[in-house]
Formats: structure tokens, sequence, C-alpha cells
């Protein structure tokens, strides 16, 4: 059985990895023209990294389906 200390850890690492992917994302993609939409979201992002913030997991789950 898993501790709730050690879920929060797992869970802590996913988010760690899911502001990651969106830096890097970001870094790889070809630069294109961004949306409103698209720009609020990605400098939402950065804020978030450079925070340290992250999202929960069923936060994760909702938006990845």
């Amino acid at each position: 059985m898993v501790s709730k200390n050690q879920l929060k850890l797992v869970l802590d690492k996913l988010d760690t990895v899911r502001l990651e992917l969106l830096r890097l994302r970001t870094m790889l993609l070809p630069e294109e023209k961004l949306s409103k939409e698209e720009a609020r979201k990605l400098e939402e992002a950065r804020k978030e990294i450079t925070q340290g913030l992250g999202i929960n997991i069923e936060e994760l789950v909702k938006e990845l389906g």
C-alpha cells in the first residue's frame, strides 16, 4: 500500500514534469504566431514555472482526458 506521503511525492513530481514539458515544448516547437489565448496560457505557464507552482492530479487528468 502507498502512504499519503509517498503519493504526495509522486504527485509533486508529476506537477514538476508537466511544467517542464510545457517549457520544453515552447523551446522546441517552431516559432509561429500565437493567438491571444495561446499567448496568455504560455505566459501563465511560465509564471507557474518561475513560482514553482503545479497542479494536482485531478486537474492533470481533466486536462489530459
